[in-house]
């Protein structure tokens, strides 16, 4: 049933096996064998597409079913209540997931023997059936109403640049003259222009730019920026230490780049797993709490 629920959800047979590390005949033999159980096609197959039967999709459903009593079975049997146990799927950004999440990951599972993680790192969006994931950390990305998506924290941000590319160009005393400078953009956040608001007023400035780079790693623009190549917005828990430290300045700190919401996000199903749950629990209670990070606006 599971190889069964994996077929009609990935769209093949191919897809599947892809997904499940196996090969298309053995996913074949698996549909072959349930059909043959049950006594009915479940399948219609041709050279370019796959479709349910109506028999079909009424196994689909009650297999969901089955699958999340299954799920929830395995929770149960021979485990403390809600301990969890099997593996988690879970894909991060590369900057929070070799950094700061480490130290809570790595705890929360000394607290659960019984648990394993993948911990895979990308910052493009997750597509949970294809990559086979449970969950992912997302930061600044928009809300999928297709998923469930929790808001853990923000992230602040800063506008950086080094002295010795400041010392090129007139003195920065207005969001205006940011657009004098070169600039580094973060493709995943902004790319042509840069919007500013200002602490003490309503006041809003939109900034043209023109990058000599652009990154979609945080961690290249930070870099690049301690080269003087330009000016960047960065998280600013990245930056903390060059600022005190002079290899940064922080440009015009009255203004501030918006703040960037972190979800933790996934797929809708009847049943969620003890590890699942463990790790939503973990992740609320840790994130907001990190160097760098705070409350979002609404909860604080």
């Amino acid at each position: 049933m599971r190889t069964f629920v994996r077929i009609v959800e990935a769209g093949s047979l191919s897809a599947a096996a892809r997904q499940l590390s196996t090969t298309q005949a053995t996913v074949s033999r698996r549909l072959q064998s349930l059909e043959t159980l049950l006594g009915v096609r479940l399948l219609l197959r041709t050279t370019h597409t796959t479709r349910l039967t109506d028999d079909g999709e009424r196994c689909y459903q009650h297999a969901r079913r089955v699958i999340d009593s299954w799920l929830a079975l395995e929770d149960e049997v021979g485990h403390a209540e809600d301990e969890p146990v099997g593996v988690l799927r879970v894909r991060a950004p590369h900057a929070f997931g070799q950094d700061q999440l480490l130290k809570p990951l790595t705890e929360f599972l000394q607290r659960y023997p019984l648990l394993s993680v993948e911990w895979m790192l990308n910052d493009r969006s997750a597509d949970f059936l294809g990559d086979n994931l449970d969950c992912a950390i997302r930061v600044g990305a928009e809300v999928d109403p297709a998923t469930v998506s929790v808001l853990l924290a923000e992230v602040p941000r800063s506008v950086v640049a080094s002295p010795a590319l400041l010392a090129r160009f007139p003195p920065v005393m207005t969001p205006e003259d940011l657009q004098l400078l070169p600039w580094v953009a973060i493709s995943s956040f902004y790319q042509h222009h840069v919007e500013l608001s200002h602490d003490g007023t309503a006041s809003t400035a939109r900034i043209a730019i023109t990058p000599r780079l652009s990154t979609d790693s945080l961690y290249v623009a930070r870099n690049t920026a301690l080269t003087g190549l330009g000016v960047a917005v960065v998280s600013s828990w990245t930056v903390q230490d060059d600022i005190r430290e002079g290899r940064l300045v922080h440009l015009l700190p009255e203004w501030q780049p918006a703040a960037l919401p972190v979800h933790l996000v996934y797929p809708w199903s009847r049943y969620y797993p003890a590890r699942l749950r463990r790790f939503l629990d973990m992740m609320r209670q840790i994130m907001p709490e990190l160097t760098g990070m705070r409350k979002p606006v609404q909860q604080a």
